[in-house]
């Protein structure tokens, strides 16, 4: 594996570049630590872009399709924005339908971070202050990216607080394993999990569901596009899917694991891409609000045209049962890993 770097003006984020041995390219921008483009070959051999993104570091700072970035502090939705911290209520920035969502307009996804070619890979460090996005505490965080040659792209997070303050970190890729030659209305996923979270029309989860029987339920490969005309009152809540689905229970920290979550292919191309995580929720987005997005294809981005799946705490987690598990203290270390893998079908 081998890296490059691009150094850019103060003003502007530098991008780098992670290469290995089947001659694929990640970049990554300082702009909210976001994955730009994934450069792989296809059955072919033929390279293409299976991350969708925007052409300058212009519109990575305000980036409102999250494309490729970190999340934080606390990525998916909070209720109003407001939760109980130690028995005080906290007030978050709102900025979704009333809701808080992905750290608010300046979240992680628009910070600059500070980007370090070390140990194999890429570290990029970032101090949120406090008060930022209405959250309490001084929080320090890294982001180490590397790139293996089996294609794995691993992102490992470590961050401190000097508060007790509510963290959950994510990365906010937007794939197309086709290289964007259509949507991923014929990519196959499957997820490993037989619940997910039912959402209320402003996206706040409202009980746990059996995945059984819905079109919720990707046990088994399926093709996306399919299940997005299904007759299921959830999909047209959303108008696609905006869902996480439970991997496991909510559990300390400290007990997670490392394990696949998750597998798509497609079929034209015959790239595939493995997930996995340390973390006990996989939000699936079928890119319902691409519509009309400018982003580096010469025409604007259409519903469907990418997926993200996200891993990291279960969304409003702050106000149900497991809220004690998602708050950083002084002395505690938040950690998470998730594995990106592509390779090519057999």
């Amino acid at each position: 594996m081998q890296m490059t770097y691009v150094a850019a003006s103060a003003a502007r984020a530098q991008l780098f570049t992670l290469t290995n041995a089947q001659g694929m390219r990640v970049t990554i921008s300082e702009r909210g630590a976001a994955l730009v483009s994934w450069w792989t070959p296809d059955r072919y051999g033929r390279m293409a872009d299976i991350l969708l993104g925007y052409p300058d570091d212009d519109q990575y700072r305000h980036n409102r399709s999250y494309f490729g970035a970190i999340i934080g502090r606390w990525a998916n939705r909070i209720a109003r924005g407001r939760f109980q911290l130690d028995g005080r209520t906290v007030q978050a920035d709102v900025n979704d339908r009333g809701n808080h969502l992905h750290g608010g307009d300046a979240g992680f996804h628009a910070a600059h971070w500070e980007g370090e070619m070390a140990h194999g890979g890429l570290t990029l460090s970032y101090v949120s202050p406090d008060g930022q996005g209405g959250f309490p505490g001084n929080v320090a965080v890294q982001v180490f990216y590397q790139l293996d040659d089996d294609g794995s792209l691993s992102i490992e997070y470590q961050a401190t607080s000097d508060a007790p303050t509510p963290l959950n970190l994510t990365s906010h890729p937007c794939f197309n394993l086709n290289g964007g030659s259509g949507d991923v209305g014929d990519h196959m996923l499957q997820i490993a999990a037989d619940y997910f979270l039912e959402i209320d029309p402003a996206g706040i989860p409202v009980g746990r569901t059996a995945v059984g029987g819905t079109a919720f339920d990707f046990r088994q490969p399926a093709a996306i596009g399919p299940r997005l005309r299904w007759p299921d009152a959830q999909v047209r809540l959303a108008g696609g899917f905006d869902h996480c689905y439970c991997l496991d229970e909510p559990e300390p920290r400290e007990a997670w694991r490392l394990r696949n979550v998750a597998r798509v292919v497609d079929p034209g191309s015959g790239r595939q891409l493995h997930v996995a995580t340390t973390e006990a929720g996989l939000q699936f987005y079928t890119g319902n609000g691409l519509e009309g997005v400018r982003g580096r294809n010469r025409e604007p981005y259409a519903r469907h045209d990418g997926f993200c799946l996200e891993a990291g705490a279960y969304p409003d987690q702050l106000n149900g049962q497991h809220a004690a598990n998602v708050i950083l203290r002084p002395g505690q270390v938040y950690t998470q890993t998730t594995v990106y893998r592509v390779s090519l079908q057999a």
